[in-house]
């Protein structure tokens, strides 16, 4: 429930609403309009490309190795962004913040990219299209991309002052998910109607179980 609901103080109760898909509370750190179905990319770990492996100290004895340095780590981003693009993944969705060069190839190639999504909003959207997080670089960095969600829309919100972002979706279980937007004039008030709702619905669960069993 808590990653099904979004409360917003400042508005009367009837401005309250229920949307379909899920609504990710952080703002687009890159976003390109797109329409139709697209495909989105679950990632763990910063996409920018490591120099060396870890534990392995790397040292740059001149500014023309540093800059060569950072010329490969661009060309290794931009790769991948064009694989992406090949394979019509639009939305990259991160656990972790990613560095600037990622966020402007990103742009470049009409990727769209939320970052900063807690381990409860990952374990959601996994859970709702069975999709697990991808790893690019390293060992595996040209693997096939075998695992992306299906995403029926993706799009800005804006909750009062607050920006996220709206997504839906194609789940690949019976579990169809909706957000609830719950309004009220100040925050106490929100809070006494998402714990009344959180118990009327955990009763509802309980009624079902009893009459399956």
């Amino acid at each position: 429930f808590a990653d099904l609901h979004a409360a917003v103080p400042g508005l009367p109760l009837a401005s309250s609403r229920v949307l379909p898909g899920i609504v990710l509370r952080r703002d687009f750190a890159a976003y390109c309009p797109t329409d139709g179905e697209l495909r989105a990319l679950l990632v763990t770990e910063p996409l920018r490309p490591a120099l060396t492996a870890p534990g392995v100290e790397f040292v740059v004895d001149s500014e023309g190795q540093y800059q060569a340095s950072l010329r490969w780590i661009a060309k290794r981003t931009e790769a991948l962004m064009k694989h992406l693009q090949s394979k019509n993944v639009k939305l990259l969705l991160s656990s972790v913040k990613q560095e600037d060069v990622v966020i402007y190839y990103a742009k470049l190639y009409g990727v769209s990219v939320v970052e900063c999504l807690s381990s409860e909003e990952m374990a959601l959207i996994s859970e709702i299209t069975g999709v697990s997080p991808y790893v690019p670089f390293g060992d595996t960095m040209d693997r096939e991309i075998t695992e992306t969600a299906v995403v029926t829309f993706c799009q800005p919100l804006l909750l009062v002052s607050k920006r996220c972002v709206h997504v839906g979706f194609a789940s690949v279980c019976a579990f169809q998910p909706h957000c609830l937007i719950l309004c009220g004039p100040v925050d106490g008030v929100n809070e006494q109607h998402a714990a009344a709702l959180q118990e009327a619905f955990t009763m509802l669960q309980q009624l079902f179980k009893t009459v399956d069993q």
